[in-house]
């Protein structure tokens, strides 16, 4: 089939690549063994970059922030907990053990993981479209930033929380566990 005839030639021109550089150790890596630490670090460091714009733009930008704006990066950290709480062996039905609800009860902690993840996304977007990108003229609106990096900061922050969940939860694996 055509994508048969695909898959080995993408592999050999990577391959030719990595062979073509000129460091040694390039040639035969194999990071299957480190799975786990890589999408550990990537999420780690996405999480820890989310939560580094947040705070900047808080105290950067002090005048131009709400303290009401991380209500949505507590709630995407506490979607990525949620999500991160449910083994990938639970969600498939394969585990030993029944719990309080078994898998079903896992699958709906993790549905309502992402909702809250998506809804922390949803106001992160409404932060910065709606408070800092359209500035009304409203007589009643007393929020008036200055800047737009705040809004930009708090969308990133958000962002950032929700990919890092998903290379937590899904850049790993579970085989290496037992």
């Amino acid at each position: 089939s055509l994508l048969q005839e695909i898959i080995p030639r993408n592999r050999n021109r990577m391959s030719r690549i990595l062979e073509a550089l000129p460091f040694e150790f390039l040639h035969n890596i194999d990071l299957s063994e480190k799975r786990n630490k890589i999408a550990s670090i990537i999420a780690g460091f996405l999480f820890f970059s989310g939560w580094w714009f947040a705070i900047d733009a808080s105290a950067s930008y002090y005048q131009d922030t709400r303290d009401v704006f991380h209500i949505c990066g507590v709630f995407s950290t506490i979607s990525m907990f949620m999500v991160n709480a449910v083994s990938n062996s639970l969600l498939r039905g394969d585990s030993f053990t029944d719990g309080c609800l078994g898998s079903v009860g896992g699958r709906i902690w993790f549905f309502f993981g992402f909702m809250m993840g998506f809804g922390s996304l949803i106001g992160a977007c409404y932060i910065l479209f709606g408070e800092y990108v359209y500035i009304s003229d409203n007589v009643n609106n007393t929020f008036k930033p200055e800047h737009t990096y705040p809004g930009v900061a708090f969308f990133l922050q958000n962002v950032l929380i929700f990919l890092s969940s998903i290379t937590f939860k899904f850049g790993r694996s579970e085989d290496m566990w037992g």
